[in-house]
């Protein structure tokens, strides 16, 4: 019998380098599944994978040993290179947002990943992102307060 249980799960979020829309949708879909196929290969599950032209959405189950800010790094690494072959100058943002799911949220958060496209329409990155860190007890940081831009680096 096993000793050790555990079911971890995880929603990562992060932008486009000054949240550029260079994601472009006829190559979005490989990028996404590139993505989950990372996160596979490096031991780990992907449960989805979306996003739009300057953000991606992970929902992802780690196991107990997997630092998340490593597999993150990882994750931008190998598709910034992927990336570049569609988008010469591509790059992600500096820092990241993780957050842990709970199992009782995971079709919702689901169904929130996969229709990113629509949500946003509505609702703006930057005020989803600012609700989700209040949501989490954290202070929202501008990353530029020198200059005074509003842009998040997630």
């Amino acid at each position: 019998m096993r000793s050790t249980y555990h079911r971890l799960y995880y929603h990562a979020i992060f932008s486009t380098k000054h949240r550029q829309p260079v994601i472009d949708a006829t190559w979005r879909p490989l990028l996404h599944e590139y993505l989950g196929g990372v996160v596979r290969g490096l031991g780990e599950k992907s449960l989805i994978v979306g996003g739009t032209a300057d953000h991606v959405h992970l929902l992802l189950s780690l196991r107990t040993l997997t630092a998340p800010a490593n597999l993150v790094r990882e994750l931008k690494k190998a598709s910034t290179a992927w990336a570049r072959a569609y988008e010469p100058a591509f790059a992600w943002q500096q820092g990241y947002g993780i957050f842990s799911a709970s199992i009782t949220h995971l079709e919702a958060l689901r169904d929130y990943i996969a229709h990113q496209e629509s949500h946003h329409r509505v609702v703006s990155f930057e005020a989803e992102f600012q609700k989700l860190l209040a949501k989490h007890g954290l202070e929202y940081e501008p990353p530029y307060p020198e200059n005074g831009t509003s842009t998040l680096a997630p």
